[in-house]
């Protein structure tokens, strides 16, 4: 008989299925079957199949390695907090890649009981409070989290992704205290976090909605974004992008006619935001030559 359901955890080579019913059941995968958690399946004895998905969202890795980080989701929830800092421009690319995904961005900004705290969140807000809606919390005192999860509730299927050490862990023990998930210390003398997450795992919300935790990660390689598409996502362009340039194909340096070059001379496009959108628009750039030479060596081959 077959049964449709939701992969709610993944062990490499075998995942966790959750039915209408609440049952979960264990089924074996290839070790690189592709399967992720959030995805929609059907299992027939030992054999699962997915269906299509609604949505899904990539990143590269610093070895240029493709992931999925979720499936099906509604919400890209972005953990940061100034200790450990997130590595730089990791939260501008994962805003872009959300928005390219057809998700939501929301930032969570975790313990704000630390001394460096207030400088941060206040940065954080002069630079994206404009583009996606931001949350200050402290999850290990249970500060701000009734009003996140009132906001998570109306807003179905989430995944949290921030480097580790973020409290992404802790973040959903305040919001499913009945999971108890392990969490870590920050080396102090690195200022990094310890891996406590091994699994992504789907977690159901008690007021609605879920969310998907995952294993820390500090690179955010954008995927399938071509240059156009940076600009119309990038945070902070908003308000500028309003005016069309005056050339379409407008790669925003120095063009005359420029919306955001504009923008710049006006003072409502930052410095530091300007230099974050020429770094990764040099990235999009040179994904954009390398696609075009492999497949002129295929047509070569061929």
């Amino acid at each position: 008989m077959k049964r449709q359901g939701t992969i709610t955890s993944h062990y490499g080579v075998a995942v966790d299925v959750r039915f209408a019913d609440g049952e979960v059941e264990m089924v074996r995968v290839k070790r690189k079957s592709g399967h992720v958690v959030g995805d929609a399946v059907e299992v027939e004895g030992e054999i699962l199949s997915r269906l299509p998905r609604r949505t899904e969202i990539l990143r590269m890795d610093a070895r240029h390695g493709l992931h999925t980080v979720g499936a099906n989701l509604d919400l890209l929830c972005i953990v940061a907090t100034c200790e450990p800092l997130p590595p730089p421009g990791f939260i501008a690319r994962a805003i872009v890649a959300a928005r390219s995904a057809k998700l939501e961005p929301v930032l969570i900004l975790n313990k704000s009981d630390l001394p460096c705290f207030a400088e941060y969140a206040a940065l954080c807000r002069k630079n994206y409070s404009d583009s996606v809606p931001i949350f200050e919390l402290c999850a290990e005192r249970r500060e701000g989290l009734e009003i996140f999860a009132a906001y998570l509730n109306a807003n179905h299927r989430g995944i949290f992704v921030g480097p580790t050490g973020v409290g992404k862990s802790s973040i959903l023990n305040g919001l499913v205290p009945d999971i108890d998930l392990a969490t870590g210390e920050i080396s102090e003398s690195r200022k990094r976090g310890r891996h406590t997450t091994t699994v992504s795992t789907l977690h159901t919300l008690p007021g609605g909605g879920e969310l998907i935790d995952s294993p820390g990660f500090n690179d955010f390689g954008l995927v399938d974004i071509g240059v156009d598409a940076l600009a119309h996502f990038f945070p902070g362009f908003e308000a500028a992008l309003e005016k069309p340039c005056h050339f379409r194909d407008c790669r925003h340096r120095e063009e005359p006619g420029c919306s955001i070059c504009e923008a710049r001379a006006a003072g409502t496009v930052g410095t530091e935001r300007y230099a974050m959108y020429l770094q990764l628009l040099a990235e999009v750039e040179g994904t954009e030559v390398n696609s075009h030479w492999r497949e002129q060596r295929k047509r070569r081959k061929k």
